[in-house]
């Protein structure tokens, strides 16, 4: 329209674990704004992990509105979606967010009980049973993955067992992110790269998968139409842009999972380049152009966001999740100090870090504080230093993080080279990847360059991409398109000595897990008894 200074921006939102993020970009792919409000995850007893879908939704009611008021100018009276647009166009909404939830809905829409999120293990039982009555290699070919305690299907079965007054209310099972659009949109739906992580999902055919539903008994309806990434669901109702400070009418696409939308954002579309995510979990994720499955079902297998691209993923629970367990349990003194300088405590870790050597004078730290995905399938694994002795100290426990987290990720690495995987360009992100050294230490775990990317939104900034292909303003299809949308990167190449110290201290590392294997499996024993005690060692009537 002639005279129209507007500036046409899309907004990605991502439901993380930690907080939600919500970013605007412009036309060429430029990030003009970002807000983030973080939230907690509930931990009722060991191995559980939950949150309230209400928390999701007030979070993105907050970054948003506060994302739209800081491109308005700033001004805090700005509350109605007319006096928001100011110099920019929201031309539409995508959704990121954490993925292997459960959100359970009853008739009236509302929630029956706070989430079980993808971190939570209650459900290794229901697990089993799936692998004693269904069988993996029948669940494989249905779903590409094998069945996990992580998985949605085995917390849906869960509930039933333990929860059934509330089971027999659901309606509608979704995930999180999902949540938050039927909040904005009013309309339920799911799309193929999030229900691929349900274990309810035929990814090759990208559609619910009836086998499976019938299998577990689960009612086929409770779950909404399966939807492309890109493909417009909805769009945000007269109360929602209220909230949010948006216009009313705004198209809202059906989105990603996280891993998926990160890709996205990192130009790891087509098949040669290679992922790696440095975040709560660390995630090896590679798009190939057909599903390709791992018999033994140590990787993932899920449904890209174009509908003739999959990608093979391997995941570790606790990657930036292990060093920001040991930061929360214990360095209070480095925190202490990082407040009063005014610095970041994670710095002042890896500062300490750097002056111990390759190996950490003998130390090895197995990650699996959330148990294990790739290669092990092992919901029991828990995590270990080994070889602990007098001289060790801070420093050398969180170096040894470092190269734990490293290794388990190679892990992730290696099981992808056997099945034939192109790995080629390696693309690292997340919050771990800022460390220098945690890079240079990757590097040489692995052993070949790496390219750090540097001012990247994460999985937000991906969902903000999928809007722009939904509204037609950016073809994901065209590579070379794509690289104008990829932030500068570091390229950073092993050191030649580390490498050879790492590599026998990889085979070292995995004795290690073998060796435990058995130990963990007697200690859940223990975890079991805790839960179901009142506190002083009895048993619960």
């Amino acid at each position: 329209m002639e005279g129209d200074t507007t500036t046409s921006i899309v907004i990605g939102i991502d439901i993380g674990t930690s907080g939600t993020k919500a970013v605007a970009v412009d036309t060429a792919g430029k990030v003009v704004g970002s807000a983030t409000v973080g939230y907690q995850m509930d931990v009722p007893a060991s191995g559980w992990a939950e949150q309230h879908p209400r928390d999701w939704w007030l979070a993105t009611v907050q970054a948003v509105s506060t994302l739209m008021t800081d491109l308005a100018g700033g001004d805090a009276t700005l509350k109605t979606a007319a006096a928001a647009r100011g110099p920019y166009r929201v031309e539409c909404i995508g959704l990121s967010g954490q993925m292997h939830g459960l959100v359970a809905l009853d008739g009236h829409g509302e929630v029956i009980r706070p989430a079980i999120i993808w971190c939570d293990l209650r459900s290794t039982q229901q697990a089993q049973w799936i692998e004693d009555t269904v069988g993996r290699k029948r669940v494989l070919e249905w779903t590409y993955n094998p069945p996990l305690p992580n998985f949605t299907a085995t917390k849906l079965l869960w509930m039933r067992n333990h929860e059934p007054e509330s089971y027999h209310k659901i309606a509608a099972i979704i995930q999180p992110k999902d949540y938050v659009r039927y909040r904005m949109t009013g309309s339920l739906a799911a799309e193929t790269t999030d229900a691929s992580g349900t274990l309810l999902f035929d990814v090759a055919s990208r559609k619910w998968s009836e086998d499976m539903c019938a299998a577990l008994a689960i009612q086929r309806g409770w779950l909404p139409e399966c939807y492309e990434p890109t493909d417009i669901v909805g769009r945000v109702t007269p109360e929602a842009a209220r909230a949010l400070c948006v216009p009313e009418g705004t198209p809202v696409v059906a989105g990603a999972g996280d891993q998926a939308a990160g890709a996205v954002g990192l130009g790891a579309i087509d098949s040669g380049v290679t992922s790696v995510v440095f975040g709560t979990s660390g995630v090896v994720l590679v798009p190939t152009a057909q599903p390709i499955g791992d018999a033994l079902g140590r990787v993932h297998t899920f449904c890209h966001v174009l509908p003739d691209r999959w990608f093979a993923m391997g995941v570790t629970q606790a990657a930036g999740g292990s060093l920001q367990w040991y930061r929360n349990q214990f360095a209070q003194s480095e925190k202490a100090v990082a407040q009063l300088a005014g610095v970041d405590s994670y710095d002042l870790l890896m500062d300490e870090a750097a002056q111990v050597p390759p190996g950490a004078d003998g130390l090895v730290y197995l990650p699996y504080i959330l148990g294990e995905r790739t290669p092990h399938l092992n919901p029991n694994a828990r995590g270990s230093f080994v070889g602990l002795d007098w001289n060790h100290g801070p420093a050398h426990m969180v170096r040894s993080i470092l190269e734990g987290v490293s290794f388990s990720l190679r892990d992730a690495w290696e099981v992808l080279r056997e099945m034939g995987v192109p790995l080629e360009e390696t693309r690292v992100s997340g919050g771990g990847a800022k460390s220098r050294l945690w890079m240079d230490v990757f590097a040489a775990v692995l052993n070949r360059p790496v390219d750090v990317v540097g001012g990247q939104e994460g999985p937000a900034y991906g969902a903000a991409l999928l809007a722009a292909h939904g509204v037609g303003i950016v073809d994901l299809r065209n590579a070379t398109q794509r690289q104008v949308y990829l932030p500068e990167t570091r390229r950073v190449v092993p050191q030649t000595e580390w490498a050879e110290h790492y590599s026998g201290l990889y085979d070292t590392f995995r004795e290690v897990y073998t060796s435990l294997t058995g130990i963990f499996d007697r200690l859940a024993d223990q975890r079991v008894y805790s839960n179901e005690s009142n506190g002083n060692g009895k048993l619960r009537p």
